[in-house]
């Protein structure tokens, strides 16, 4: 029985297996990390919400699908600043009849508007330049207004559409500046167009198209070309440069016209172009007639 116990022993392996000292460590030290870690970082966001909360963002007040454009408030606005802005100080009953119908019980009689004892003041054009929407339902229009006295005005109009869909003034108009404007930025970057028989083509198409010559132009033109040809005629001077617009398969050229008055102007032109059977063809010139 003991040489049997003694056999089934020495049957038995033992394996015995090494690890690097640091690595018994940072197992044995590993929880207390974990835990110190989690510590630290619930600190720290209990700190940045203390100093400093969340706040709900500010909205943003564009113009998007949500607020479309409103052509009858546009109308709304434009007549009125027209309206608001000629008067005659010889028939000052003329003025406030015309103000009459945009007049509430909340606001002064013709508007506030209080006329001179002499003088009178025509618009001689007018047109919404600017637009905002500060609350859903209202729409601020700026306006340009020429007048035959004091020259280019600028007025602002809030127009309200109201729950029962008609129009009204949402409060006094206001004289402001102009909107932000500055020179004139010409794209550099341009690739000059290096084909002279693609030159040739263009300068002999924009020529009868500003003459006004459909069937000389007709001979430049792809098949399915659709081109509105410009009121006044124009006879082209030169072609001073024509380079590859920046997407590619049109091109841009600057030239100079002179009308039948002898006025001269510098006039620049998108064309589509397509090369059909080994030759340049016009596609479009400028616009779309057909949007």
């Amino acid at each position: 029985m003991k040489g049997a116990l003694n056999s089934e022993l020495t049957s038995v392996a033992v394996t015995v297996t090494t690890r690097p000292l640091w690595w018994i460590r940072l197992t044995r030290e590993l929880p207390r990390y974990v835990l110190c870690a989690a510590s630290a970082a619930g600190f720290a966001a209990s700190v940045r919400f203390a100093v400093a909360p969340p706040r709900a963002a500010a909205p943003v007040q564009t113009r998007s699908a949500l607020t479309p454009r409103d052509p009858a408030a546009e109308g709304f606005a434009t007549l009125f600043a027209r309206r608001y802005l000629t008067w005659n100080a010889a028939e000052p009953q003329a003025s406030a009849r015309s103000l009459q119908p945009f007049v509430g019980s909340q606001m002064e009689p013709d508007t506030g508007l209080q006329l001179p004892s002499s003088g009178e003041q025509q618009v001689e054009w007018i047109e919404v330049v600017q637009e905002r929407t500060p609350l859903a339902g209202e729409h601020i229009y700026t306006l340009a207004a020429q007048t035959d006295t004091v020259g280019l005005l600028y007025l602002t109009v809030s127009v309200i559409r109201t729950a029962n869909g008609t129009l009204a003034l949402g409060g006094y108009p206001a004289f402001v500046g102009a909107p932000a404007a500055g020179p004139a930025q010409l794209d550099t970057r341009l690739r000059e167009v290096t084909d002279s028989a693609l030159a040739t083509v263009v300068q002999r198409a924009l020529r009868n198209y500003l003459a006004g010559s459909p069937g000389e132009l007709a001979a430049d033109l792809t098949a399915n070309a659709h081109v509105s040809l410009p009121g006044m005629p124009l006879s082209l001077e030169s072609l001073q440069r024509l380079d590859w617009s920046p997407g590619g398969g049109s091109v841009l050229a600057v030239v100079q016209a002179r009308d039948g008055r002898g006025v001269q102007y510098s006039l620049a032109y998108e064309l589509d172009v397509a090369r059909e059977q080994g030759r340049w063809e016009v596609s479009a010139v400028q616009t779309d007639p057909d949007t």
